[in-house]
């Protein structure tokens, strides 16, 4: 029976060289929010009929995002590589508004905190739909995946 779910997400450390406290919050939150509910269906049929769940282990080598897929066991199923080239500009306007949206919690009011809050929620939700439209055909995803995997690509992107 199919489980197109993830249970499970890894991030290649060796490419993280320093995250903020504000940052590695983010990044509890888009893991938990992702293992609790998500949908993730690679679309390529696998001999056995293997549909899920999945882990699956992100990283950022070269411009390419990989995600390797593994079955429940941790056996490797296979690994998507994405060029990133169209998500240059949406994740430095996220980082952008992210370091706006932390400064206007510490020192703003309530309703300068929610235009900004409005606006990265506005780059968040363009970058998500830009993820679901490169994946089609490869790996089906919901709205809601995709917005927490592209935090996690965000992440994968902090260079210090």
């Amino acid at each position: 029976m199919a489980d197109p779910r993830i249970i499970n997400v890894e991030l290649d450390e060796r490419t993280i060289l320093w995250r903020s406290a504000d940052i590695e919050q983010e990044r509890r939150i888009a893991i938990f929010d992702l293992i609790e509910g998500n949908h993730f269906a690679p679309q390529r049929e696998h001999a056995d009929g293997y549909a899920g769940p999945y882990r699956i282990a992100l990283s950022v080598e070269e411009g390419r995002l990989g995600i390797a897929i593994h079955r429940e066991d941790d056996s490797h199923l296979e690994t998507y590589v994405l060029g990133l080239g169209r998500f240059r500009r949406p994740i430095k306007d996220y980082f952008a508004i992210c370091d706006s949206y932390y400064a206007a919690i510490r020192n703003a009011t309530p309703a300068q905190i929610e235009t900004v809050d409005m606006a990265r929620r506005g780059i968040h939700n363009e970058a998500a739909e830009l993820l679901k439209e490169r994946l089609e055909g490869k790996i089906e995803i919901d709205f809601d995946t995709a917005r927490r995997l592209f935090t996690l690509i965000c992440v994968l992107h902090i260079k210090g």
